[in-house]
């Protein structure tokens, strides 16, 4: 079973993506900062990785480098998750050594088409 780490101050956000993702093969995990993110990709890396673009305690391409730098066997697929299309916020994120963004808020066929591009969903 995949694991997906959906990191995002919001707990609706965390939520709904819990919902769509929880029918299929992939379980969902939840972190609120950036900080709780570190933590738990150092104890145990998931196979995704969705970042807050706007997260309250660190930076998105922070916490992407960040995690990059965690010896990990498993090598994540990252997406950032923003409110609006921002092409700076996305080649950044690029840099730090993201695969794509994420729009929100997202509904069941965004989330999941963006989990197939990553070649995660059927």
């Amino acid at each position: 079973m995949k694991r997906c780490l959906f990191v995002d101050d919001s707990s609706v956000i965390r939520k709904v993506a819990k919902r769509i993702l929880g029918g299929s093969d992939i379980m969902v995990i939840e972190a609120a900062t950036g900080l709780d993110a570190v933590e738990l990709c150092s104890s145990n890396m998931p196979d995704v990785v969705v970042v807050d673009g706007g997260l309250p305690d660190m930076q998105a391409v922070d916490l992407i480098r960040r995690i990059r730098a965690i010896e990990s066997t498993i090598k994540p697929q990252i997406l950032i998750s923003l409110v609006e299309v921002d092409v700076g916020s996305i080649m950044r994120a690029k840099r730090a050594g993201a695969q794509g963004y994420l729009l929100k808020p997202f509904n069941r066929a965004q989330l999941l088409d963006s989990f197939r591009f990553l070649k995660i969903a059927a």
